[in-house]
């Protein structure tokens, strides 16, 4: 029985381990600006087959390989950071009104709606978030909330620090991320090559969300020779491009300047694109 035990103990340890090891590679991966693996992000988790933001579409992505899990996060009434897009819940859930006006156990009382349909899932907490994706899965937390000190609160009682990042495109909210721990990952959102720059002298970031619209070597130059990363969305036309068999155009537009890191809504295929490639291990 000893000997049993044992084994098991074992057999645990070296679980987890390994289960650890998969976001460690993953983050080595994402600070080497200069490796040629292309990162993949599903937004809000794999919710094209599971509902957006549910630990459920969270599992999924993990098990799909895929590198970067985007949610969505918000506060409750009394200090609870929970999974939500919207201002409202009405579209999500059969709650009505803003959120963060409900406290945990009234925003418990609430089902999840998926494609219209009513499930039997509840609206799931950033806690348990993070302790199902913890050493699995980069997670790049969107805030949709100004409350960041519950936010960061969770982060470090769950120990993911080192496999989250943060983003938003409200610099005053980042900034007062980064004076909770200057170590924090930070993802800002830039709208023009000189926003990009004053994104990177004001963070110094891994990570920089650009868009189409100023999508060019020169920007990705910038942006690389402050050894970091590019993010550009696939949503949209892209994504649209994958799902109707045209990879090679997508990955055209998605790559032709250097982008390393694509969020998208159909991670499954882009997986599949990039490694037909050889651009995603």
């Amino acid at each position: 029985m000893r000997r049993l035990l044992y084994f098991k103990l074992l057999f645990f340890v070296g679980f987890i381990a390994q289960a650890q090891s998969n976001a460690v590679a993953i983050r080595r991966t994402l600070l080497d600006a200069g490796s040629p693996t292309v990162l993949v992000a599903a937004h809000r988790a794999v919710h094209n087959v599971h509902p957006e933001n549910s630990l459920q579409s969270i599992e999924a992505a993990i098990k799909l390989g895929v590198d970067i899990i985007e949610i969505d996060v918000k506060v409750s009434k009394d200090g609870i950071p929970f999974l939500m897009h919207d201002r409202t819940m009405d579209r999500t859930t059969t709650g009505k009104g803003d959120p963060e006006q409900f406290t945990w156990t009234q925003l418990q009382q609430f089902f999840i709606i998926d494609k219209g349909k009513k499930t039997k899932l509840k609206i799931p907490s950033l806690h348990d978030a993070l302790d199902l994706a913890y050493g699995k899965i980069l997670i790049d937390l969107d805030l949709k909330t100004d409350k960041i000190a519950e936010v960061v609160s969770v982060v470090n009682k769950t120990n993911s620090k080192d496999f989250v990042f943060f983003f938003d495109s409200d610099y005053d909210v980042l900034s007062r991320v980064q004076q909770c721990d200057k170590d924090f990952m930070i993802m800002p959102r830039a709208y023009s090559v000189q926003q990009t720059d004053s994104a990177i002298n004001l963070f110094d970031p891994p990570v920089v969300h650009i868009d189409f619209s100023f999508y060019t070597t020169q920007c990705v130059e910038l942006i690389r020779s402050s050894n970091a990363r590019v993010w550009i969305n696939a949503l949209g036309d892209p994504d649209k491009d994958l799902k109707e068999g045209r990879e090679k155009r997508a990955l055209k537009n998605l790559l032709q300047h250097g982008a390393s890191i694509i969020q998208t809504d159909e991670p499954a295929l882009l997986l599949g694109a990039l490694r037909k490639e050889g651009l995603h291990h």
